[in-house]
């Protein structure tokens, strides 16, 4: 899942990147409110966090123009202000939770995880499945002909990553984008050592593959019977 984080405070911009990115998030970070406004119309994401006192424009603002713009994704505030009146104002600008500063990583984590199972984009779907193989989106968890596989983060991400796009053909440019989050440098292997990594887990012991290489295209995650 991708996530935009808009927070102008180096620390706690440190701290909450660290911190989702070791979870297996991908994320995004615009630290004032112009450039975060921007970004939020030019990217899909999951969910942005947004803090209030931005620079060039305050979260308020930022939230009331994205949801006029018809940005339906869910929006947690992040905020030194503690009255009812700024929680108030962040909710009917279109905010969808709002947390005070300071806050514990185990709590942004909580409820950023109860924004995304409540969000229309994911209400109806619990899990993704090929063939065999399951992707549970509430748990995390990986199973193929109902025995677990245990997958790393990264791992986990390409595979939901292919899973959802499960029948395309998605090129490196496209897996680095949206898993790594970074643009692709064509000398780099990051791309086929972590497929490898993931067949090697997902195939072993089976004898139908899943994931297929198309050379000079990228790759397909389909079923297809060995004769």
């Amino acid at each position: 899942m991708k996530i935009l984080l808009i927070e102008d405070d180096k620390g706690i911009s440190s701290f909450i990147i660290k911190g989702l990115k070791q979870e297996g998030y991908v994320v995004d970070h615009c630290y004032d409110g112009v450039d975060g406004l921007h970004q939020a119309q030019v990217a899909h994401y999951d969910l942005a966090i947004i803090d209030i006192m931005l620079p060039g424009i305050d979260g308020f603002t930022v939230i009331e123009r994205l949801r006029q713009k018809g940005v339906k994704i869910p929006f947690l505030i992040l905020s030194a202000r503690n009255s009812v009146d700024d929680r108030v104002k962040g909710l009917h600008k279109g905010g969808d939770d709002y947390l005070v500063k300071p806050f514990a990583f185990a709590e942004l984590l909580a409820r950023m995880q109860a924004l995304l199972r409540r969000s229309q984009q994911f209400e109806e779907i619990h899990q993704l499945q090929v063939a065999d193989l399951i992707l549970d989106l509430n748990k995390r968890k990986v199973f193929r002909a109902g025995q677990e596989i245990d997958l790393a983060p990264r791992e986990l991400q390409l595979l939901e990553y292919l899973m959802r796009n499960a029948g395309k053909v998605v090129s490196k440019t496209m897996i680095m984008e949206s898993v790594w989050d970074y643009n692709f440098d064509p000398q780099t292997n990051v791309v086929e050592a972590q497929i490898c990594r993931l067949r090697e887990k997902i195939e072993r012991g089976f004898t139908n593959k899943l994931i297929h290489t198309l050379r000079g295209f990228g790759y397909i995650l389909e079923i297809k019977n060995e004769t």
